[in-house]
């Protein structure tokens, strides 16, 4: 089972928290869980912080009345996403003196034979174009820090690292990621580094717009494949510290 469920929030005042606000959500929300932050080598759960349209300052984030923000909590096996289907916030989340209301929630539930067998097994017609958005920052772990660009071959080798990890049909490894980084080129780009704050320091990551192409002499199944991919990191996320806030990945154009 995978789900990806998004509440839309609203503040009645001006309100305002540290840019390090989501260490504490995060936590909060995994209590309400039953699930203990840190002890996966490979997270079963991706989080988006609280997406919209804020005022950063140096240290702070101003959220308006006006405005209609989200957050999304993606479980990726079978335990972490039925908690997640079961989780109920109530008519608010309230952390660090902040009140969000809650006015709407969403579900997108999936499963990885759905997935599989919809987008490989039944050799659909092949989508060789993908639209991307990274709305909160993305990198990938490099030689000991932390490389802020959407390569393709570190965003496929993040996607397929989780789903071999939680799915029961297991697509392939390096040999996988080799013909991939042969076949996807990185097409259009529109994106900028922004900072993300850590218990100990902050990361630097990217976000914005990606449009990924594979090649037309790629084959059907490989693109069908790489497409796999692609849908499954609405679930998943994209590259490190996703548990936190990190890599939150969107499907421009739904099917």
């Amino acid at each position: 089972m995978l789900i990806r469920s998004t509440w839309t929030l609203i503040v009645f005042d001006i309100t305002v928290l540290p840019r390090s606000y989501h260490l504490e959500l995060v936590k909060l929300l995994h209590n309400k869980l039953n699930i203990e932050v840190g002890l996966e080598k490979i997270p079963s759960t991706s989080f988006s912080t609280i997406c919209g349209l804020y005022i950063p300052s140096q240290d702070f984030f101003t959220f308006q009345p006006e405005e209609f923000y989200q957050l999304s909590l993606c479980g990726l096996q079978e335990h972490t996403a039925k908690a997640i289907s079961l989780l109920n916030l109530g008519e608010s989340l309230e952390f660090l003196g902040a009140k969000f209301n809650i006015i709407n929630r969403e579900d997108k539930i999936a499963s990885y034979e759905e997935l599989y067998t919809n987008l490989v097994a039944n050799e659909p017609e092949a989508i060789r174009r993908f639209d991307l958005q990274f709305t909160t920052p993305t990198a990938f772990a490099q030689g000991g820090s932390a490389l802020p660009l959407p390569i393709p071959t570190l965003m496929f080798r993040s996607w397929l690292e989780r789903w071999n990890n939680f799915a029961p049909v297991y697509l392939g490894g390096d040999e996988l990621i080799a013909y991939l980084s042969n076949a996807v080129l990185l097409k259009h780009h529109k994106i900028q580094t922004r900072k993300w704050q850590l218990q100990k320091g902050y990361v630097n990551g990217f976000v914005g717009d990606v449009t990924l192409q594979i090649f037309n002499r790629a084959d059907s199944l490989l693109a069908n494949v790489a497409d796999l991919l692609v849908q499954y990191a609405q679930f998943a996320g994209t590259g490190i510290k996703t548990r936190l806030g990190m890599g939150q990945t969107n499907l421009m154009k739904e099917r």
